[in-house]
């Protein structure tokens, strides 16, 4: 297998990475798709430009703070080389935290629901993720085990990494295709479920992806760590494997949202069985045609019944001839 170059070209001396590039493909493409939802949701989409201006930068702050934090055994030597960020190093769930916070603070500043902008995100923020994960291959980068077995080393199954001179699995495909499958889920719930409450595609999102997430990391071999040797309660250890800090992140998100959405599609149903049941507005319509010739007959005995007035007049006309 011919191994990728990670730079596309260089200019004036300086390279430019695929990785760089596909990223901010990835960011464009999510900028664009918030822009266009934008209009129909009746939001300004000019405001959208500096929802970008201000969320981008913070993600990519907060993308740098997750890895170095964890990773600080790199930096402790040499504390501002975490600064060099060019160097590598960020983290796809520390932009994420850093993005919602960022979001927040946006939806405060403008008066929009936060729920409102994070459904916006949550399509172009994961077909992003798919696109990006394309930087690891050019980076050599998010892979899996290793491949011993020769009918399996072949792409995309698993991916050479040349500097090992090693077929791995090919970790970062996985995640790519199943970031699009939950691009293509998202789509179709928000164009099915339009009456669903605002916030409900974002937290789908976070369900959908933590799902993913923890099961692709598990395989990786170059993610960091949490739980190297398993989680000890008693006599017993839970994930002997180890577990890795996003498959944690990932868990505690998927149980959290999903609480959410459930307790949000049990208030709706609630909510809709409290609802008065109303009538068919045929059996209606069929109870007032039944009731109008009672009514019509009722008339016509009222006015064929005469009056005491009407009786006495009748009988005074005579005299006064």
């Amino acid at each position: 297998m011919v191994c990728p170059n990670p730079v596309a070209f260089t200019v004036f001396g300086h390279d430019i990475y695929w990785y760089g590039i596909l990223i901010s493909l990835a960011v464009v493409i999510a900028v664009v798709m918030v822009y266009m939802q934008a209009k129909k949701k009746g939001i300004d989409p000019d405001s959208m430009l500096d929802y970008a201006l201000l969320t981008i930068p913070v993600a990519i702050v907060f993308a740098r703070i997750y890895y170095v934090v964890f990773e600080w055994e790199q930096y402790a030597d040499n504390p501002i080389s975490a600064l060099y960020i060019w160097n590598g190093g960020i983290a796809i769930y520390g932009s994420i935290i850093g993005g919602v916070i960022a979001t927040l603070i946006f939806s405060k500043w403008k008066k929009i629901s936060f729920w409102t902008l994070a459904d916006l995100v949550a399509p172009g923020l994961v077909l992003g993720q798919a696109i990006g994960r394309w930087g690891n291959f050019f980076n050599q980068e998010a892979y899996g085990p290793l491949v011993t077995e020769a009918s399996k080393q072949f792409f995309p199954y698993a991916v050479y990494i040349e500097r090992f001179g090693e077929w791995h699995m090919a970790t970062f495909f996985y995640e790519s295709v199943a970031c699009l499958a939950i691009f293509i889920f998202l789509l179709i719930y928000r164009a099915k479920a339009k009456k669903a409450p605002d916030g409900n595609l974002f937290l789908w999102y976070w369900v959908l992806y933590g799902i993913e997430r923890f099961f692709v990391e598990g395989l990786r071999e170059d993610s960091l760590w949490m739980f190297k040797g398993g989680i000890p309660i008693g006599n017993l250890i839970f994930f002997p494997s180890g577990l890795r800090v996003s498959q944690v992140l990932s868990l505690v998100m998927v149980i959290a949202f999903a609480i959410v959405l459930l307790v949000r599609f049990i208030k709706r149903r609630k909510a809709a069985q409290a609802q008065p049941a109303q009538l068919d507005p045929e059996l209606v319509l069929v109870d007032e045609t039944q009731a109008q010739p009672a009514q019509e007959s009722g008339d016509e005995t009222e006015e064929a019944a005469p009056t005491e007035e009407q009786s006495e007049t009748t009988e005074e006309e005579p005299k006064e001839k």
